[in-house]
């Protein structure tokens, strides 16, 4: 009865909200820090990237009228407003650092939120002296703390590598201001469904649909004053302006955002009970239509599959716009040709590029497998497995029905991704969509990985994310950071041939092929030998 009376009245709501603050820290101690130094580092270091490639304020200015004068690249990077250093590297590392500053501080605020009320374990913790408001503060303190770090960080680097304090602070609070807008929108989605998963579906969905309404209003304007910028909170930090005059208030747009989804937020959060939602989940049918385990692999992940089939599709049209432009961007730049050519091979700019994006497609689809796979894991840890291995499905049959949607959905969008990419360019589509097929090896490895984990050390399952992360960063910075080769060849992607453009590669694909079925094999053998969490 005390309890209740504490929850109920006051500041009482909030009570136990230092002891969780310092539990979820806790148990993000790898998490926050690597998060937050690699995307601080990657965005600070910019500066001194983009002055060994654009060596004089002449080439600066080049590729800047490049830039701004060619839509379709707009619509990836958004406009130059400055052609300082400065100016340069708040447009080619500001729009990256927002997205991944969004991803994580949604992935932070989803996993001590909903998370942690569908496994069972906020019901523990609400037993004791805590406040109905506590978790969910808790879980955007933690959020705070990581992008504070990530602000803290670019500001900082860049200051030092170009001078310009004001332009520099403008870029590090314009990136920890999205994601604690993006903080705020996870956790209205938290309090609206009862599914983790769907939670960081609908956020994620939501930062999608940001970038494509920001990339419209860029492909329109040069000047990112579209209407269709000013709908999207990606176009309102594009508006900051770092280093070209910055626009404060529009940074204060990003804050007061941030602070009235969090407070709708905490109105939700009052007003219903603990592992409940606003939205109820559909019931399945009422009688056996799902009467394998494949069957209820692909009913779990027919959502997710059917929303990256869409986004690859999107993402495929607008890579291959871009790709006629791909020649003028360069232009007459050495270190520019070199760049894309570290990333799409040593073939013509147009076939370098197509490849770099073909690549690009399928470290995304290796996110999709991973996390596809990792549904084993949060299957088995919501307590959700123990009753379906207690029948007759054995644990093999278990694991492939999801295996079968995470190598088998790979597959599925990198067709559509690079039927998408042929249909922009406005060429055939066979040799684009086998530049598409080739990274199928690479991306069945990193999920093969994420099998191992989760069959042989489970607690370390989420690492394979982590893996796909370092890819991405690797396959996407690396060449621009002018990383040795050895240290590219780390990502499974970095020894695939790079269609279209050369002659056929087997070698490498069939290796990587085989590896990915060996840690298939291996994770399998080890998840029927160790124990499943009841």
């Amino acid at each position: 009865m005390t309890t209740m009376a504490v929850r109920g009245h006051g500041s009482g709501q909030l009570a136990g909200t230092a002891a969780l603050l310092r539990l979820a820290l806790r148990r993000d101690r790898v998490m926050i820090p690597v998060w937050s130094v690699a995307l601080g580092a990657l965005v600070a270091s910019g500066a001194g990237t983009l002055e060994k490639v654009y060596r004089t304020a002449a080439e600066r200015a080049d590729v800047a009228h490049s830039m701004n004068g060619n839509g379709s690249l707009r619509a990836l990077y958004g406009p130059v407003f400055d052609d300082s250093i400065g100016g340069l590297a708040a447009w080619r590392f500001g729009g990256f650092g927002y997205v991944l500053a969004a991803v994580m501080s949604l992935l932070i605020v989803v996993r001590h939120t909903r998370e942690e009320e569908e496994t069972g374990r906020q019901e523990l913790l609400s037993s004791a002296m805590v406040g109905r408001r506590a978790p969910l503060t808790s879980a955007l303190s933690a959020a705070f703390v990581a992008n504070a770090l990530v602000a803290l960080i670019i500001t900082s680097g860049l200051a030092k590598s170009t001078g310009d304090t004001a332009g520099s602070a403008a870029l590090g609070l314009t990136t920890g201001a999205v994601g604690m807008l993006f903080a705020g929108m996870a956790a209205i989605t938290a309090q609206l469904t009862e599914s983790a998963r769907l939670a960081k579906g609908l956020t994620g969905a939501v930062l999608g649909a940001a970038f494509l309404l920001k990339a419209a209003g860029d492909t329109a304007t040069r000047d990112a004053s579209s209407v269709l910028d000013w709908l999207s909170p990606l176009g309102w930090a594009e508006n900051v302006r770092p280093y070209a005059g910055e626009r404060w208030w529009a940074l204060l747009l990003i804050v007061a955002a941030a602070l009235a989804q969090g407070a709708a937020a905490y109105v939700l959060a009052g007003r219903r009970d603990i592992g409940m939602s606003f939205v109820p989940p559909r019931p399945g049918p009422a009688e056996g239509r799902i009467s394998t385990a494949y069957g209820l692999a692909r009913r779990l992940q027919r959502g997710g599959l059917i929303g990256w089939t869409l986004g690859f599709a999107l993402a495929g049209l607008l890579f291959g716009g871009m790709t006629d432009g791909a020649a003028d961007l360069v232009g007459d730049n050495a270190q520019t040709k070199e760049i894309i050519q570290r990333m799409g091979g040593q073939s013509g700019i147009t076939d370098a590029f197509l490849a770099t994006m073909a690549g690009m497609l399928g470290m995304l689809a290796a996110l999709y497998a991973t996390s596809s796979v990792l549904r084993l894991h949060s299957e088995e840890t919501g307590a959700r497995a123990e009753p379906v291995l207690a029948a007759s499905v054995s644990r093999v049959r278990w694991a492939a029905g999801h295996l079968v949607m995470a190598f088998g959905g790979a597959a599925l969008i990198m067709v559509v991704g690079g039927l998408g990419l042929a249909a922009g360019y406005g060429r055939e589509p066979g040799p684009i969509l086998g530049a598409a097929l080739v990274q199928l090896p690479a991306i069945w490895a990193l999920a093969g990985l994420a099998v191992l984990l989760f069959g042989a050390f489970p607690k370390l399952a989420q690492a394979a994310l982590g893996a796909v992360g370092l890819c991405l960063a690797l396959g996407w910075i690396g060449p621009a950071l002018n990383l040795p080769q050895a240290v590219l060849d780390v990502s499974p992607f970095g020894h695939l041939p790079k269609l279209p453009g050369p002659e056929m590669a087997w070698t490498p694909v069939v290796l990587l092929t085989v590896v990915a079925a060996v840690l298939v094999g291996a994770g399998l053998g080890a998840l029927r030998r160790r124990d499943i969490a009841g």
